[in-house]
């Protein structure tokens, strides 16, 4: 999530009342969870398990719950005795939660011949393209894009906030979402499927993808060109699926994975680790189909095998 202007080490400190160590001066242009951090962001960091991989991510600011280390050349830290609810105060202060009082907002763009049907709620900032359909209870949150000739079914949510939470002693503590959705067009959406956006990226379903009903996408997921994605899956945060991928039925997809190019991905699996592309997989964990089957065919030969052996 980048600022709507350039802030100094010191304008952030300040903000959430921490101490820096750097130039007071420092640049500072954004904040973002560690899966998307790009350069001149702030990215937070609460356990000694991942001080190096904030450290050493392309994240420029770290806010981090310890003084005493040593800081990378060229980046600065914020030093808090809560990272994760002072990311959380950065959050609310630059993305604050917009009152809808009406069922399309004001600052809505919609293009030409985009039909908008009875009982849609379309949140502040969002753009719609041309020639797309919206059917009736679909939920548009704040700040979505979307392109030119999608369809969108009933009940649809784009922009719930990210499952996303700190198991703390008293309470499961929520990370604030200030991300968004970016829909390209020629896009199909199904009845009841729910976009996340991103905690403080873009969720992205590239064009001329195909999602069924009921399917979860989590967020800051990005789902390339032309895949084609089936009913009941659930996909959850930080994943990269690319081009031209065909996922079946009620598949489980865990955080932060990689599915490669045309791979597919038959019902009811559940990926755990990066696939390759060009290969059809199937089982949980999921596996080449070919071997899955030949184990599978080995398997149903036990009761055979336990009958000859009791047989001797």
């Amino acid at each position: 999530m980048k600022f709507p202007q350039k802030h100094t080490l010191q304008q952030i400190a300040t903000i959430i009342d921490a101490k820096f160590v750097g130039d007071e001066n420092f640049p500072v242009y954004g904040l973002n969870e560690i899966h998307v951090v790009e350069p001149g962001d702030i990215v937070f960091v609460d356990h000694p398990k991942y001080y190096d991989k904030a450290l050493h991510s392309p994240a420029t600011v770290i806010l981090i719950n310890k003084e005493e280390v040593e800081v990378p050349e060229g980046k600065a830290l914020l030093v808090s005795d809560d990272p994760f609810r002072d990311f959380n105060k950065l959050t609310a202060f630059f993305k604050p939660f917009q009152k809808a009082n009406q069922s399309i907002s004001d600052s809505v763009k919609i293009g030409e011949n985009t039909i908008i049907q009875p009982n849609v709620f379309i949140g502040p900032n969002v753009e719609i393209g041309d020639n797309c359909l919206i059917h009736s209870n679909v939920s548009i949150y704040d700040d979505t894009k979307i392109g030119d000739n999608v369809i969108i079914h009933a009940g649809a949510v784009l922009g719930a906030d990210a499952f996303y939470y700190k198991n703390r002693p008293e309470k499961h503590d929520k990370l604030l979402s200030g991300g968004s959705i970016l829909i390209e067009s020629n896009v199909e959406i199904g009845a009841l499927t729910t976009i996340d956006k991103g905690v403080t990226g873009v969720t992205t379903i590239k064009k001329g993808s195909k999602l069924d009903n009921q399917i979860q996408v989590g967020h800051d997921t990005v789902i390339g060109e032309k895949c084609l994605i089936a009913s009941q899956v659930g996909i959850a945060g930080c994943v990269v699926i690319e081009n031209e991928v065909t996922i079946w039925g009620q598949v489980g997809i865990t955080s932060g994975v990689t599915i490669g190019n045309k791979a597919i991905i038959m019902a009811q699996s559940g990926i755990s680790k990066n696939l390759k592309g060009h290969t059809t997989y199937f089982g949980s964990p999921a596996e080449d189909i070919k071997k899955k089957y030949r184990e599978l065919a080995y398997i149903n030969q036990i009761p055979e095998i336990l009958k000859k052996i009791n047989n001797l």
